[in-house]
């Protein structure tokens, strides 16, 4: 199937797409890890519409993925030293996961990055993530130390 998507800048439009995409990712993510109750306070401190708007404007979201003009995915970050660029946030909605999306908004993300000087890209994932660690290990990241960060070397 081909789907007609668009990675664009994200703005403040995107905020209640952004949130629900994130909170429902990030609860997939982690079920069966954290209680119901502490899901729920995370979701509400990180993925409520005020905190997401304030992140867009800051630059924190920085792409979303829009098909027939709804928002499917998103990722953030920002360059955290010189040289080195940090993903924060990324998910796409489950309706739309395996069918390159992803990638792209990787591949957006990781350009606008290395136009600022970024020469390696880090990651946390949360252990066990078995939507995102293998995405993350087939565009080259690998596992650094017993953490939860992932590292790749990129280039232009």
């Amino acid at each position: 199937m081909n789907i007609n998507t668009s990675i664009v800048k994200a703005a403040p439009e995107h905020t209640k797409e952004i949130s629900r995409i994130c909170s429902i990712g990030w609860q997939q993510t982690v079920q069966g890890i954290y209680s119901e109750e502490y899901q729920l306070k995370n979701v509400e401190y990180w993925y409520n519409h005020n905190r997401v708007m304030e992140d867009i404007v800051k630059g924190i979201y920085t792409h979303v993925a829009l098909v027939d003009e709804k928002v499917v995915g998103t990722i953030g970050g920002a360059m955290i030293e010189q040289g080195v660029s940090e993903i924060y946030v990324f998910y796409v909605d489950e309706l739309f996961r395996y069918k390159g999306i992803g990638g792209r908004l990787l591949d957006a993300f990781t350009k606008v990055h290395i136009k600022k000087g970024a020469t390696e890209q880090y990651v946390s994932v949360q252990e066990g993530n078995e939507l995102g660690i293998p995405f993350y290990k087939s565009r080259g990241f690998q596992q650094k130390g017993q953490n939860k960060r992932y590292w790749r070397q990129i280039t232009n």
